[in-house]
C-alpha cells in the first residue's frame, strides 16, 4: 500500500489514463479526488473506484476556470486533510475536441485559444493552487503530462504542441525550482501513442506498437512514489522511440 493515506488529485480523471491512474492509486491505498466536466462519466468513475475504496470524491470543474480549480483543491483538503499528489491529465488535441480539422493557418483563433487554455493554463492553474497547499505541508509531488507532439511539433494542433512543449520544459523545471525549498517535486511524463483511442494504433514507433495505458500509469506511479524521490525537474519521454524515428512526417493524426 505504497500510497496509504496520501491524497491524489487527478484532473481529467473520468476516462483514459486519468481514470486508470485513479484506479491504480486507489488500489495502493490513496484517497482519490477526480475532476472532470461530464457529470455522467464522473458518477460512473466514482462508482467504479468505490468498489476499491470509499475514499473517493468527484468535483465537476473546467480546468480553464481558476475559481473552479481552486474550489476542487480546497474540497480535497477539506475532505482528506492534505493534497499530496497532483496529476493534471485534462487535455487533448484542440482540433479533435472541437472537430475542426485543418492546417493551423486556417483554424479559427478561438480553437487556438481553447488549446492553450486547456492544455497549458489548466495545468498551471492546478499547479498554482496545489503548490500553495503542498508548501504548507512541506511535501508533495506534481506530475505533468506532456506528449511526444510537444517534442516533434504538429501542422494542425499547434496550440497543443506548444502547450505540451511548455509543460515538458519551462513549466516542469520552474515548478521544481519553486517547490524545492518546500519539499515538493515536479516531473513530466510524455507519452507517445497510447491505446486510449483506436487512432493511436496507426502511429509508428521504433518498438512497432503503441503503448498500453498501464505502461504509462506505471511510470506515473513510480515517479509519484518514494522510488522516484531523487528525480526532479525533468521530462521523461515514454514514446517507444517515436521521437527519434528517421524520415517521418510528424503531422499529428
Amino acid at each position: 500500500m505504497e500510497f496509504q493515506g496520501k491524497t491524489v488529485l487527478i484532473t481529467g480523471g473520468t476516462s483514459g489514463m486519468g481514470l486508470l491512474s485513479a484506479i491504480c492509486f486507489a488500489k495502493e491505498g490513496a484517497n482519490v479526488v477526480l475532476t472532470g466536466t461530464n457529470e455522467e462519466r464522473m458518477n460512473q468513475a466514482i462508482e467504479e473506484i468505490k468498489q476499491i475504496t470509499p475514499n473517493v470524491i468527484g468535483c465537476l470543474a473546467d480546468a480553464r476556470d481558476y475559481a473552479q480549480v481552486k474550489a476542487c483543491c480546497d474540497r480535497a483538503v477539506a475532505q482528506f486533510g492534505s493534497l499530496d499528489i497532483l496529476i493534471p491529465c485534462a487535455g487533448g488535441s484542440e482540433c479533435r475536441i472541437l472537430n475542426t480539422p485543418g492546417e493551423f493557418k486556417d483554424l479559427p483563433i478561438e480553437v487556438v485559444d481553447f488549446g492553450i487554455d486547456l492544455n497549458l493554463k489548466g495545468a498551471l492553474y492546478f499547479a498554482h493552487v496545489a503548490l500553495n497547499q503542498m508548501a504548507k505541508q512541506n511535501s508533495g509531488v506534481i506530475i505533468f503530462i506532456g506528449s511526444v507532439t510537444g517534442e516533434v511539433g504538429s501542422t494542425s494542433d499547434v496550440a497543443y504542441s506548444a502547450s505540451k512543449s511548455a509543460l515538458m520544459n519551462g513549466v516542469v523545471k520552474s515548478i521544481a525550482q519553486c517547490g524545492a525549498k518546500y519539499g515538493v517535486r515536479a516531473c513530466c511524463i510524455s507519452p507517445g501513442p497510447v491505446l486510449t483511442r483506436p487512432g493511436m494504433a496507426r502511429m509508428d514507433t521504433l518498438v512497432g506498437r503503441a503503448a498500453e495505458p498501464q505502461e504509462l500509469v506505471d511510470m506515473i506511479m513510480y515517479m509519484a512514489s518514494e522510488k522516484g524521490s531523487f528525480v526532479n525537474g525533468v521530462n521523461i519521454l515514454v514514446d517507444g522511440g517515436r521521437s527519434v524515428m528517421p524520415n517521418k512526417s510528424w503531422s499529428k493524426k
